[in-house]
């Protein structure tokens, strides 16, 4: 069977300027079968057809909450009301599996200086090394596509890279072998290209980022998707937190 990892990313990648507010960079990816996310998808699209008349519209999880572009629609208070309730409803679904990986990005220099890998491609390390887990445990696996938003050119083949170095020689944790037998392949999509798994990887990682800042506070998107990170032995598992 084939399955996919979107990843998206919530706070600045860079290690120059770090923004007091929000000094955490979090990739959260979003580890779905083709055959499910063939569901989530037409009920994505449901969504943006209910609201929009169209499937054409880009979620992004910025301009949600500040009602900017499309979502200008948002304010008013009926039509916000039912929206987030068809994305909660959305999101609440348990036919996917949620890991990310989070880094503090005041507490990683102080600990490693500023490294020349930035903070994304550390991250991805520990996604793919716990997609891997996730799908030995699913035991149906036989080729993985990795959707990355784009970037930029630079930014793109640099990653592309990296991902090809852990494809060649694995990771800490996990053989070259291992990956190689699971078939990874990766496509980089933009934006406008409207891919309703990045998307959905979107709306996941701003909450995701705001509880990895503040665990002790109240966080009423996270706690709706929380079910659906990956676990192993009771535990989160798909919420690495580093250092």
């Amino acid at each position: 069977m084939k399955y996919y990892l979107f990843l998206d990313e919530s706070g600045d990648h860079g290690l120059k300027k770090i923004d007091e507010n929000f000094p955490v960079f979090l990739l959260c990816g979003i580890l779905i079968s083709e055959e499910n996310y063939k569901i989530i998808k037409k009920n994505i699209n449901k969504i943006k057809e209910r609201f929009w008349k169209n499937k054409e519209v880009v979620f992004h999880s910025r301009d949600i909450r500040k009602c900017n572009n499309e979502f200008q629609i948002l304010f008013d208070l009926d039509i916000k009301k039912q929206f987030y309730k068809a994305i909660n409803d959305l999101i609440s679904d348990n036919n996917y599996k949620i890991i990310s990986s989070s880094i503090n990005k005041s507490a990683f220099i102080k600990k490693y200086g500023k490294l020349e890998n930035d903070v994304y491609e550390i991250s991805l390390s520990f996604v793919l090394e716990r997609a891997v887990f996730c799908l030995d445990g699913f035991k149906d696996c036989d080729e993985l596509e990795i959707v990355i938003e784009k970037r930029g050119k630079k930014e793109d083949l640099k990653l592309a890279k990296h991902i090809q170095k852990i494809t060649q020689v694995g990771t800490y944790y996990v053989s070259s072998e291992r990956i190689r037998k699971l078939g990874f392949k990766t496509n980089f999509s933009w934006k406008k290209e409207n891919i309703n798994g990045l998307q959905l990887a979107d709306l996941i990682a701003y909450p995701t980022a705001r509880y990895v800042l503040n665990p002790k506070g109240v966080h009423l998107a996270f706690d709706i998707f929380k079910k659906n990170f990956y676990m192993k032995n009771g535990k989160i598992y798909g919420l690495k937190k580093f250092p």
